[in-house]
């Protein structure tokens, strides 16, 4: 039987000829010419001025907290759905994330919900575009300018989304990204962060390498990380990037061929939600059973694995994780990420897998 997998690079340019410069040179380790190359490609994708190349994604949302003056005690607005690095990351520095709910449809942050939260304490709030779908950030950013807050872009799952024709990683302070293996661009672990700020960008330069001051080798006036990414995964970002339109594409081609192909479960499935003011990217296409649970929900994932085709679940809310665990309600998050699979979502998803994927879910539902 024929096994689809939820998710898996493509990796059909130039990364075999970019990683056999590097070893062909010696340059493998956090300099060379591939990292630098690789910056300025990303900056210019996301038309910002600065792009810092980091060795993965978590640590690009811990940079960019440090560089921004995060301290221990004060608080961070966080959606309960996201992958558990935006909350963790926020606890690296010594700062409470503070939950919110979110959207129907899109599972992004609910900004009404954010404003409830905003206290004294809070600094800053950070929007995760989930799943590849841009949170609304015109709300965001409003209420971010009117109590004085920043706003970082959790960005990791949503390299070329857009908001009202801009893309994200220049809507905020600034973004972060991450390049997994099951990404949209990846370098195998990788991150970037993304801002127009100068002196941020500067900051995050700074502690990215230890804190040395880049005027005086080995002189280190801050305590800093080793955060730096290497000469090959950038070799392979780079690559990556030469073919990010057609990996655009070839996504938006796949969600719509699972759209004409599942339109007769509507009945029992909620497929994807598009904001008229977002273009998304399908770094996952998520379905929500309708009128069911995740008891029902693992039956029918099983069901599909045994078929030969690889799900996973919508990420649980933070809420009810251990170290995160609220015996508040959050109404949205309770009942859609019960509800969610991500369906098998790359390049090499083909009509045919879709064809068979939709037959699977129609026996699977019964």
């Amino acid at each position: 039987m024929k096994r689809i997998s939820v998710a898996q690079p493509r990796l059909a340019g130039n990364e075999r000829d970019y990683v056999l410069d590097c070893l062909d040179t010696s340059w493998i380790s956090s300099v060379g010419k591939y990292i630098g190359a690789f910056e300025q490609a990303f900056a210019e994708f996301c038309s910002v001025k600065h792009a810092i190349a980091t060795n993965n994604g978590t640590t690009a949302l811990h940079l960019a907290l440090v560089a921004m003056g995060l301290q221990p005690g004060e608080e961070v607005i966080v959606p309960t759905v996201t992958y558990i690095a935006t909350a963790n990351a926020v606890r690296y520095c010594g700062a409470i994330p503070v939950l919110v709910d979110v959207c129907e449809g899109t599972m992004n942050i609910d900004p009404a919900d954010i404003e409830r939260k905003i206290t004294p304490k809070t600094r800053g709030i950070i929007p995760v575009h989930l799943y590849g779908h841009p949170a609304d950030m015109g709300a965001i950013s409003e209420l971010a300018h009117k109590h004085g807050l920043w706003v970082l872009e959790d960005a990791a799952e949503a390299h070329g989304a857009e908001y009202q024709g801009k893309r994200v990683g220049g809507l905020g302070t600034c973004a972060t990204f991450s390049f997994f293996g099951n990404k949209i661009i990846t370098t195998g672990e990788g991150g970037m962060i993304t801002t127009d700020d100068d002196d941020l960008a500067a900051r995050l330069r700074l502690l990215r390498g230890q804190g040395m001051d880049p005027k005086r080798r080995y002189w280190f006036p801050v305590i800093g990380y080793n955060y730096r990414m290497t000469n090959i995964q950038a070799a392979i970002g780079l690559a990556q990037l030469e073919n990010v339109d057609a990996a655009l594409f070839e996504r938006e081609r796949l969600a719509r061929w699972y759209d004409e192909a599942l339109k007769d479960l509507r009945d029992r499935l909620v497929l994807p939600a598009e904001a008229a003011w977002a273009k998304q990217v399908y770094w996952m296409y998520n379905i929500f059973l309708r009128d069911e649970g995740e008891e029902r929900r693992d039956a029918v994932m099983a069901k599909l694995d045994s078929l030969g085709i690889e799900t996973r679940p919508v990420f649980y809310p933070m809420h009810v994780m251990p170290p995160y665990a609220e015996n508040t309600s959050y109404p949205v998050a309770d009942t859609w990420a019960a509800r969610g699979i991500n369906l098998p979502t790359h390049q090499d998803v083909t009509q045919e897998d879709v064809a068979h994927i939709a037959a699977a879910l129609a026996e699977s539902l019964t």
